[in-house]
């Protein structure tokens, strides 16, 4: 009964509080949005809209965070929920913007049981304590299409924390088995860390070979940025994100060719 009125209200709400079109049709032109149909575009505009309303959006060091900002963050932050719905986001509620990157402390703990401090430059982080700090530079770097997304990167962190602290196992739908989640995701995983381990190049992020929440999180922006890759280099990985996630990016995105960061990329 509650989430009866939950919704209704939100109906409610998005009815009387739309995204200006003149705010929402220059974002309908982000490389990643491409082939999404009219009702999902509709769709990805309502959850935006529900977003901006819900979410605390905290800009740090007195930047200046329009109307128009917000949005290009928000329909980033909203195109993995597209098919899951808001409510795959109703445990946590704020975001901080740094202007660029910015340095967090580090404090982790060695196998001899010592810990250490330091310091760390970030393009993004979900914390488990709450908040998503976000470089603005990088949000805006993040739309097109060549592989890496921040924004997704973070959130596929807090969906994975679901199920509490981030493993690279979010909860699953009904009908998804858990153990083709983790045959998929731990042949990748291998795979990343002996291709790390020689100095081998990837088409895939080797930061992906950090830890089994970052090949999670890794795999997620490629996804929605670069399937054709995902999809060529590990297909069952693909597979088990499309039922996650209930896209199948591939068949709307077109394939790019990767090479070397110097030179162009070739859209075939």
């Amino acid at each position: 009964m509650l989430q009866f009125f939950q919704n209704a209200y939100r109906q409610w709400w998005l009815k009387r509080h739309p995204i200006n079109d003149e705010l929402w049709q220059p974002l309908t032109t982000m490389p990643i949005l491409r082939g999404l149909s009219s009702d999902e575009l509709q769709r990805l505009k309502a959850l935006a809209a529900w977003f901006l309303h819900t979410k605390s959006i905290s800009p740090a060091k007195d930047i200046e965070f329009s109307d128009p900002m917000r949005l290009v963050l928000a329909v980033q932050a909203v195109l993995p929920i597209l098919n899951l719905g808001f409510d795959a986001y109703d445990d946590w509620q704020e975001i901080i913007i740094y202007p660029s990157q910015f340095v967090t402390p580090t404090r982790e703990r060695d196998h001899h049981g010592f810990v250490h401090e330091g310091e760390q430059v970030l393009a993004g982080q979900a914390r488990s304590d709450g908040p998503v700090l976000l470089s603005w530079h990088d949000v805006m770097e993040a739309p097109w299409q060549d592989g890496f997304n921040v924004v997704i990167h973070e959130l596929a962190h807090k969906l994975d924390m679901r199920n509490g602290f981030p493993n690279g196992n979010p909860p699953l739908h009904h009908g998804m088995n858990q153990k083709h989640w983790q045959a998929a995701f731990s042949h990748a995983f291998i795979d990343l860390q002996q291709k790390a381990d020689r100095g081998e190049y990837s088409p895939i992020d080797l930061y992906a070979a950090s830890n089994a929440a970052e090949c999670f999180a890794v795999c997620s922006e490629v996804f929605f940025e670069d399937p054709h890759t995902l999809l060529d280099t590990y297909p069952a990985v693909y597979e088990q994100l499309k039922l996650f996630y209930r896209q199948d990016p591939q068949s709307r995105l077109p394939r790019v060719g990767y090479r070397p960061y110097f030179a162009e990329a070739v859209v075939h």
